[in-house]
Order: structure tokens, then C-alpha cells, then sequence
């Protein structure tokens, strides 16, 4: 027995605020907990604690303000322990690189401005997987090690329980696996189950020859450390001796492991699998989630250029309280779609909020921006709505609409007004093609059509159209690109897509541009899996691939059919449920985009769509939250974000390479056997069920409808030549436009917000410094191509070159004060 080998006891309390209850019970447990925690350091003066989550404390500080001074006494002694850093313990997989970003940002700012500390380590004791790209997150939010529990040895072999973890892009932190659980439980045969764990735990210590930790205390509802706990541990010191079992942090833990001079191995991949159906669970709320994270950071990136152009001034506290309801919502049973229905509910309600915030915020900002552009015209003497109930427009002089672009490269989209109109043209007097659609009104005979014309705007900037009631402009340049349709395929200059009739499937996919059928069968196809034995985790169940269906019986119709996009409408069923799905083909770009909508109502089945890749030697590569990874096409189920993409050997064509990347806009789970690619659509589990005895009372989880939509990406080459990931943002960042009228301005009709050198980095956000002084611009490398990438603000009259690593996120704090120069901080916006 080795005395320099000791087992740290980490007192702690896992504190889930929602799970088989909702946060108000949270809540008040967590208050219960900490003081508990207090009353033991009054009790046992050698006693640490040790507790994650600044909600947690935010709420102490407004509820119980005597505790929370109680508990910053206890943090200035040390004997109180911040980790985390974090709002929450959130799922690791399914929020976006820039959330992560915001929880170590407003956390471990939070900590520092209350308690005079920020978190050294990152502590996700719970949470699900654990994706490939946090230490380099972890290390720029000022935490250099973390502790995690799952997946477990039984999910994910490791040959150590402490290894260095390493990013794509270098960055490494010292990670610790808790071995046997973060609380009491124990698979011990001893009464004592702290006497019996910290032997165990003694025990895999001497195994690998260095300390361990071991943690102690009453989890999940709260409770934490009891006085039983306690004096089994100093039981053991009197036993075993005090050195070799002390009451301990992770912080204290983590620095003895530096300074031992041991050496530990390095892992490079993410961690993963542990409750893999949790990625495909309760839709609503993964959907809510994606569509706030890029709704409130295009309200701060155009509050910010607002405030630049206009002297609009918005409210950063707003959308910091929408974040934080987003971060809360990540917690990795909400996000995970595993708690009580009652939570859901909660969880609606706040995102709504979220949604809301950022609404307000965006709208006013835009409207201040396009109120002051100059749209009069000469023949303008005055406003009235002579000519029209809706339009300002006089004269026919046109009407302005002003399109909003909230991304860092120039987009070329479609825009759709509420108006059917005669002409179109853009800032410059061109006139714009244009084409008639159907809009979601239907008010009187003939006021249910809009007006559809393709739109090119700057980078996280602005253009403005005109559009004529009755005035006609005169043709359009003769188009460059071709669009046709029949009654069961769409082609343009790029693609042939074309549908089996009676299955709706798609029959082939041609890419004209290098002669490749796309597909080794059919496409699109809705596969019904049954899932009776999961439960609402899928615990122990890695592949989804036990077929008992397809959709069928379908209607194929053609819906639009040009001169700028062609719709082609496959309805298709199976049982109760209903799909619906809208293929759109452009005339001027590539890519299949579809819109659909689910009527489903299955319980203990999964959808998926399916589409084989026709390639050989296939390779999957998965977005992840500011990054990307391969993973093995052995149809196992994995986490992912915007995109998923199959590239391999063609078969035909001549080409070295070839793929498929398939887009999405809202689910976050999917499957790669061989080249079969797989995004799974919906499960229908029951709530919270943990093989639990199923009986009438039961409800089960995304009944009814619900809309999504998602994009094909054909491409020669790797997923980098196809620039996937500015794709995937278009498909989730949809422009914005306002329709305006004639007032003179001190803006022009077209402005650029950024410009950003290098293809492959792109900007994230744009804020104010949360100090006050200056702005805040981040952004990342796509593609894992290190390089040099110039970066201009012009309405700062900004210009900087830097050095961007592979895979690297950069933060540049742009100071107000013009004399000084711009400079980069790490991702709590203190200097490096």
C-alpha cells in the first residue's frame, strides 16, 4: 500500500433542477441543499464542499441573500468550492458552439463579479456525451481540466481513468472519468456505502498506481453530503489514516496530479455513448432550442450595427436573460428529452420568452436601420395610401423593401413578401425576376399570392428591392440557368431529382455537373423503426435499425414549376401518421431543399430517412458544436449538428472522390451504416420512462404535428468543397426583410457589415464588450485549413489580419477608443 497514493472525497450535492420534477421543486432543493452544505462546515470544520451551476446561486442571491453572503465567506476560506463554470450541467452534444460560449461567458464572469473566483474545472457529472471540441472551449473560459462520469467503461473503454484531452486544434485539458458515481450509490455489499466506495475507489487508485477522487453525498433531488457520510470518512482516516482519505476539491486534485510529474496519455475523440435515443427525443423543444440560439445572436449582431449606424441603443441585459433561459433549457435532462411532460411545458414557455426577447430586440433594431436609409424619391411630396390598402407606394413609384442579411458572407436566397406585385428591381434600378406564389393567407378572391424573387445581400448587412403594384419594368436579363418540371421530377443546370409515383421515394438523383447518379436506391424514404424494448433514454441501445415499415401509399404533385424555384409535394402514410414533404429545386443554385411536416402518432416506433450514398470506402463526418468529427459508418446512432455528410469513391463518373451532405434545420440525431445515411426524425418513447412498469397512464412523447426541413447536397470531392457549413447556416438563418416607404436618410440602399478574407472562417458573433469598452467579434475555421484572414468592420473603420489555427475559435475585443488597437481575449472576454 502506497502512501503517497490518497483518494480526494469531493462532498458534493448533483443537483438535477429538472428531471422527474419541475424547476420550482428545483428550486427550493436547491436552497434546502446548500444549506444543509452550511450547516456541515459549522458541524465538521474540515469539511469541503464542492457544487456546480451558477443558476443555482443566482437563484440563492435573489431568494435567500443572507445564505448567499453565508456561502461567499465560505468560498473566501476555500472551503466551499466553485466548479462548472457553466450555467448548468448541460447536455454536451445537442447546444451550439456559441452557447457553451455563453455559459462559461456569463457564468464565470457571474463568479468572479459575486464571489471573487472563477471555476478552475470544468464538471459535467452527468451529463450524456461529451463532444470533441470542449477542451478547447473549456480552456478559453479559464478552466484547464474537467470531470465527467458517462458514458461509463460498460459504454466507452478507456485505458485510463486520467488522460489528457485534446481538440482538434490542440487545446488540452487534464480530464478525470468518475470511476463508480458522483453520489452515495455503490455496488458495495457493506451497510456503509461511503466506507464501502472509498475503498473501492482506494483500491482502482493503487490499480493505476496515482490519486483518485471519490465522491460522496445525497444526488439527483439534492441533499449532498450528510453527517453520516462524514464521519464515515473520517472512520477511514482513523483507520487507513487521514493523508490517505481527505476531504478534498477537484481543484486541489487536479493540482497534485500536475505537480506528481506523472505522465498521462492523450485521447483525441469525443466521448461517447451513453443514452443514445436521447438525441432524437421530444422534438419541440430541440427545435425551440436551435431557432433561439440563432435568433438571439442575430438580434445582438444587428442591435449592435444599429447602434453603430443609427445610435439605437438595445438592451444587452435582455438578451442576456434570453440566454440565460436558453443555457437552462440545455440542461442535459430537458435537452436530452427525458424529463416529466410537466417540464416540457416549462421549458415552451421559456424558450418562448427567449424567442420573444430577441423578436423585439431584432425588430426594433432593423426598423430603426431601414427607417433611416433614403428611399424618397423626387415625385414623392408627401405619404398617403391612395393607391393601395397595403402598399405606401404612389406614383408608381415602387415601394422599398429592405432585405436583412444576419451572416458573415453575401447570401443569395429567395425572399418572399406578403404582396402579389407586377415588377421587382433592386437598388440599382436592374429589374429582378420574379415569380408568384402561393402565400399562408386566404383573404377574399384574390388576395392569397406573394411575390418570390431571388435576392443578393451583404455580409451581416443590408439591401433594398423595389416593388411595383402595376407598374411593368420590362423584362428581366435573360436568365443564365435552366428550370424544368414534370409531373414526377425537377431539373435544373445542377440536378435531376425524380420520384417513384406509388412510393413517393426519390427513384434518382443525377448530378449533371460530373455525370454521378447520386444514390444506390431509393431516397427519401420514411423507415419506421420499433423501439418497444427503450426506454425514454434508449439505455443500452446504440443502433436503431430494427425496420418494421415504410411509408407509403403516396401522392406525388407538382406544385410550382418556375421560372425561379419548382415544388414537388409527396404526401405519404403509414398507419395514423402522415408525411408530408415539399422538394424544392432553384433555377439559380444548387442543392435539393425540402420543408416538411409530420402528423405522426406511433408510440414505441422512430423515423427515419434514409438515403445510400453511391460510393465505395465510405467516410461519415458529423458537425459538432464549433467543430467537426468522422465517426465509423457502423450504424451506430450519433449526435450531431447542422450537417452530416457520406463522402467516398464514386462509382461512376471519374472522379477521386465523392458525397452527399444532408442538412438540417432542427434535428440533431442521426445513423451512418456503410453508406446508407440515416437522420432520424421523430421517436415517440413515453416521458421519463426508465423501464418503468408501462400501464394506461402512460403518455408518449411527439404526438401529432410537427415541421422541419432539411437539404442535399450533392458534391465532387470532400464535405470542404461544398462549403457545407455556410450552407447549413443559410438553411437555419433566413434573411429578414421590412417593407418600407419614401423618407429621406442618412443611410444608403445597400451596406456590408463585415468582411472576412478567408472562405472557410466564419464570424459568430458581434457584441458589445460585456465591460462596456468596445466590441466583442468571434469567429471560427470550418475546415481545419490554418491560415491568414483579414477582418474589416467597416462602420468601425476596423481592419486587422490574424493568424487563424486549425479548428481554432478566435475572440477579438475591438476597444472604442480608435487609437487602440484591436487584440484577442479568450471566451470570457478577459485578455489573454
Amino acid at each position: 500500500m502506497r502512501n503517497d497514493i490518497r483518494l480526494h472525497m469531493i462532498g458534493n450535492a448533483h443537483l438535477d433542477p429538472v428531471w422527474l420534477w419541475q424547476w420550482q421543486e428545483g428550486y427550493a432543493e436547491i436552497k434546502a441543499t446548500f444549506r444543509s452544505a452550511l450547516d456541515r462546515k459549522k458541524e465538521f470544520p474540515d469539511f469541503i464542499f464542492t457544487c456546480a451551476g451558477a443558476a443555482y446561486y443566482e437563484w440563492i442571491e435573489q431568494n435567500a441573500p443572507d445564505m448567499f453572503e453565508e456561502i461567499r465567506g465560505r468560498v473566501r476560506e476555500g472551503r466551499w468550492v466553485i466548479v462548472g463554470g457553466w450555467w448548468i450541467q448541460p447536455d454536451c452534444n445537442l447546444p451550439s458552439g456559441e452557447s457553451f460560449v455563453r455559459h462559461g461567458l456569463y457564468s464565470q464572469r457571474y463568479f468572479r463579479e459575486k464571489l471573487g473566483v472563477t471555476a478552475k474545472v470544468g464538471y459535467n457529472v452527468d451529463s450524456f456525451g461529451h463532444h470533441g471540441m470542449l477542451p478547447q472551449i473549456l480552456k478559453k473560459s479559464g478552466m484547464d481540466a474537467y470531470v465527467y462520469m458517462r458514458p461509463g467503461e460498460h459504454e466507452q473503454h478507456m485505458d485510463r481513468s486520467l488522460f489528457r484531452w485534446r481538440s482538434l486544434d490542440g487545446s488540452e485539458v487534464l480530464t478525470f472519468r468518475i470511476p463508480i458515481s458522483y453520489n452515495n450509490s455503490t455496488a458495495t455489499k457493506l451497510e456503509d456505502k461511503v466506507y464501502g466506495k472509498a475503498l473501492e475507489g482506494m483500491a482502482l487508485a493503487e490499480q493505476h498506481e496515482h490519486s483518485f477522487m471519490g465522491f460522496y453525498g445525497v444526488g439527483n433531488h439534492g441533499g449532498g453530503p450528510t453527517i453520516a457520510n462524514i464521519r464515515s470518512i473520517r472512520k477511514l482516516q482513523a483507520e487507513l489514516g487521514s493523508g490517505r482519505f481527505r476531504f478534498s476539491s477537484p481543484n486541489a486534485y487536479f493540482d497534485e496530479m500536475r505537480e506528481s510529474g506523472q505522465q498521462f496519455p492523450v485521447y483525441e475523440n469525443d466521448l461517447q455513448h451513453h443514452a443514445s435515443g436521447c438525441y432524437s427525443t421530444h422534438s419541440e423543444s430541440k427545435a425551440l432550442n436551435r431557432k433561439a440560439e440563432h435568433r438571439l445572436l442575430a438580434a445582438e449582431t444587428f442591435g449592435t450595427l444599429s447602434h453603430l449606424l443609427t445610435g439605437y441603443a438595445y438592451s444587452s441585459e435582455e438578451i442576456q436573460r434570453g440566454w440565460k433561459n436558453v443555457m437552462f433549457n440545455q440542461f442535459h435532462d430537458i435537452m436530452g428529452g427525458c424529463s416529466i411532460r410537466e417540464a416540457f411545458t416549462d421549458a415552451r414557455e421559456s424558450y418562448g420568452e427567449s424567442l420573444n426577447i430577441a423578436a423585439v430586440t431584432l425588430n426594433a433594431a432593423l426598423q430603426r436601420i431601414s427607417w433611416s436609409i433614403d428611399t424618397m424619391k423626387p415625385e414623392i411630396g408627401s405619404l398617403s395610401k391612395d393607391m393601395d390598402w397595403v402598399l405606401w407606394e404612389q406614383k408608381d413609384a415602387g415601394v422599398p423593401v429592405v432585405v436583412f442579411n444576419p451572416l458573415s458572407w453575401e447570401v443569395h436566397t429567395l425572399i418572399q413578401v406578403n404582396k402579389q406585385v407586377t415588377s421587382v428591381s433592386d437598388d440599382q434600378g436592374e429589374v429582378v425576376e420574379h415569380q408568384i406564389v402561393r402565400g399562408s393567407r386566404t383573404n377574399g378572391k384574390d388576395d392569397k399570392y406573394d411575390t418570390a424573387f431571388m435576392a443578393r445581400i451583404p455580409a451581416m448587412g443590408y439591401r433594398v428591392y423595389w416593388i411595383y403594384k402595376r407598374k411593368a419594368l420590362g423584362a428581366a436579363a435573360a436568365p443564365v440557368h435552366q428550370l424544368t418540371a414534370e409531373p414526377a421530377a425537377l431539373e435544373n443546370d445542377w440536378h435531376r431529382i425524380e420520384f417513384e409515383p406509388h412510393t413517393g421515394h426519390i427513384r434518382k438523383l443525377y448530378d449533371k455537373k460530373h455525370g454521378v447518379d447520386v444514390l444506390t436506391g431509393s431516397g427519401a424514404v420514411p423507415v419506421v423503426i420499433d423501439e418497444h424494448h427503450c426506454d425514454t433514454w434508449a439505455h443500452g441501445v446504440f443502433e436503431f435499425r430494427n425496420e418494421i415499415a415504410r411509408f407509403g401509399d403516396a401522392q406525388v404533385k407538382l406544385l410550382e414549376a418556375g421560372p425561379l424555384r419548382a415544388v414537388m409535394r409527396v404526401t405519404s402514410r403509414y398507419g395514423m401518421s402522415v408525411l408530408r414533404q415539399d422538394f424544392i429545386l432553384y433555377r439559380d443554385k444548387p442543392g435539393i431543399e425540402v420543408k416538411a411536416k409530420l402528423d405522426w402518432h406511433e408510440k414505441h416506433k422512430m423515423l427515419k430517412l434514409s438515403f445510400p450514398v453511391r460510393v465505395r470506402d465510405p467516410k461519415a463526418t458529423y458537425e459538432i458544436p464549433y467543430g467537426y468529427i468522422e465517426r465509423p459508418v457502423n450504424g451506430e446512432e450519433e449526435p450531431g449538428q447542422r450537417w452530416l455528410d457520406v463522402s467516398g469513391e464514386p462509382e461512376n463518373g471519374g472522379l477521386q472522390r465523392y458525397g452527399l451532405t444532408l442538412l438540417n434545420d432542427s434535428k440533431y440525431s442521426s445513423d451512418v451504416l456503410g453508406n446508407d445515411l440515416r437522420m432520424t426524425v421523430v421517436r415517440s418513447p413515453i416521458f421519463a420512462d426508465h423501464f418503468g412498469e408501462r400501464d394506461e397512464y402512460c403518455e408518449y412523447m411527439d404526438q401529432g404535428e410537427q415541421h422541419f426541413r432539411y437539404m442535399l447536397v450533392p458534391h465532387a470531392g470532400d464535405w470542404r468543397d461544398a462549403d457545407v457549413s455556410k450552407k447549413a447556416c443559410e438553411l437555419n438563418v433566413p434573411p429578414i426583410y421590412i417593407v418600407e416607404t419614401y423618407h429621406q436618410g442618412t443611410l444608403p440602399q445597400m451596406f456590408e457589415g463585415v468582411r472576412v478574407s478567408a472562405e472557410h472562417v466564419i464570424v459568430t458573433a458581434f457584441k458589445p464588450a460585456e465591460d462596456g469598452d468596445g466590441y466583442i467579434l468571434r469567429c471560427y475555421e470550418t475546415c481545419g485549413r490554418a491560415g491568414d484572414v483579414r477582418i474589416e468592420i467597416p462602420a468601425l473603420d476596423r481592419v486587422w489580419t490574424v493568424q487563424i489555427g486549425k479548428c481554432e475559435i478566435k475572440t477579438f475585443r475591438i476597444p472604442a477608443d480608435s487609437d487602440r488597437d484591436v487584440f484577442e481575449v479568450n471566451l470570457i472576454e478577459f485578455s489573454l
